[in-house]
Order: C-alpha cells, then sequence, then structure tokens
C-alpha cells in the first residue's frame, strides 16, 4: 500500500482550507469567493510547479485573482432585477461569483440585425448606473445568435452585437477599457434551433459584471 507524499497533504490541506472557507455559515460572500480562488490557485500551482512552494504560490495568486460578491454587487443584482421584470432578462449570480444577464432577442436585437431595440436601452441604462464608482468591477459581453445562417454570418454578427452593446455602455460614460468583448456565433445554444421560439431564445446577448478581490498594499 502506498503512502500519502509531503505533496498530496499539502494539496489535501489547501482544498480543505478553501472547503471550509466557502461552507462554513459565518463566512461572507468576499471571503467565500477569495476561498474559492485560493484552492483553486493552489491546485494550478501545484500542477504548473510540483511543489509545496508552488501550492503556495498558486493559492495567493488564486485569491488575489478571484471575483466576490460585494455589496455593491448584491445591489446591482436586486437593482437589475427590478429594471428587467417582465421582461424575460435572467438575472443570475454565477458561482465564481459573476453577475450575469442573459438578455434574450424580444427586447435586443431581430434576427440578422445587430442595432439595439428601443427595449434594451433602459435595461443597459440601469446597468451603466454606478458603475463609474466601482474601479474594481469589470465588464464582458458575449454575442450570440441563432443556426440560421453561415459561420461566416453567425461569427461576425454575433461579436457586432457584443460591440453594440459596449457602444451603447460607453456612450452612457462606462470606460471602454473595463469592458470586453466576445462572439460566439451559433456554438452555445439555449434551445432547440428547429423552433422560431427556441431561435427566438439563442438571439441573445450575455452581459457580465464581476469584482475584482481588492489589492492589498
Amino acid at each position: 500500500m502506498s503512502h500519502p507524499t509531503p505533496l498530496t497533504h499539502t494539496v489535501l490541506a489547501l482544498c480543505a482550507v478553501a472547503t471550509l472557507i466557502t461552507g462554513c455559515a459565518n463566512a461572507t460572500k468576499e471571503q467565500q469567493g477569495a476561498g474559492i480562488g485560493a484552492g483553486v490557485g493552489a491546485l494550478a500551482g501545484v500542477l504548473l510547479g510540483d511543489s509545496r512552494q508552488s501550492a503556495a504560490i498558486g493559492a495567493a495568486v488564486g485569491a488575489l485573482g478571484g471575483y466576490v460578491w460585494s455589496k455593491n454587487m448584491e445591489e446591482k443584482r436586486i437593482a437589475m432585477e427590478k429594471a428587467t421584470a417582465g421582461t424575460g432578462v435572467m438575472v443570475t449570480q454565477t458561482a465564481d461569483n459573476q453577475l450575469k444577464l442573459n438578455i434574450p432577442s424580444d427586447i435586443s436585437f431581430d434576427s440578422g440585425r445587430y442595432n439595439i431595440k428601443p427595449n434594451l436601452q433602459p435595461v443597459l441604462d440601469q446597468f451603466a448606473q454606478g458603475l463609474n464608482g466601482q474601479p474594481n468591477t469589470e465588464v464582458r459581453i458575449v454575442g450570440h445568435t441563432d443556426s440560421t445562417g453561415s459561420d461566416a454570418v453567425n461569427q461576425p454578427l454575433s461579436v457586432n452585437r457584443a460591440q453594440s452593446a459596449r457602444d451603447y455602455l460607453v456612450a452612457k460614460g462606462v470606460d471602454a477599457r473595463r469592458i470586453t468583448t466576445q462572439g460566439l456565433g451559433a456554438k452555445q445554444p439555449l434551445a432547440d434551433n428547429g423552433t422560431e421560439t427556441g431561435r427566438a431564445k439563442n438571439r441573445r446577448i450575455e452581459i457580465f459584471l464581476a469584482e475584482r478581490q481588492p489589492a492589498k498594499s
């Protein structure tokens, strides 16, 4: 029977710490996010360096690079839920503490188009509010299409949809340097592209808001 190596003990200990932090009833959202980052970072450090020192370095990097669910993020979630009530927009908190808005074509884009519908403007207006006062936040916008047409058409269309939303937010005062965009074409459908209802759900943009763990001086 083989015996656990010191490295194995280190990895198990680091994972246990991250689990305790994220599972503790008294831990704050910020502590939970940092705990997840620390555990993932520790494992990455082990894989890269295969040493206890690398595990410790990886844990530190993971904790610093993780997202946190702060009071500002919770307030933004509540505000977005109120602003989008009854619109079909889904507002959720992701497993890694990002605020996600899934915005379907009903209020975002017509088929084959990337100009923003009027119904989407109030949603983006509310989203933009207060972001300039939160310097640690980052915005990521992902555009999607249905499967109608070829990849040669859908890929640039999805990029243009994400960029249209970015341009609108920038016009509302959000720093463009804090926004990244991506287009995925028809690669990640939410529903069956064989029906019009399904295609409408797949024509969408997803907007993610994330707050970085503040750097410690």
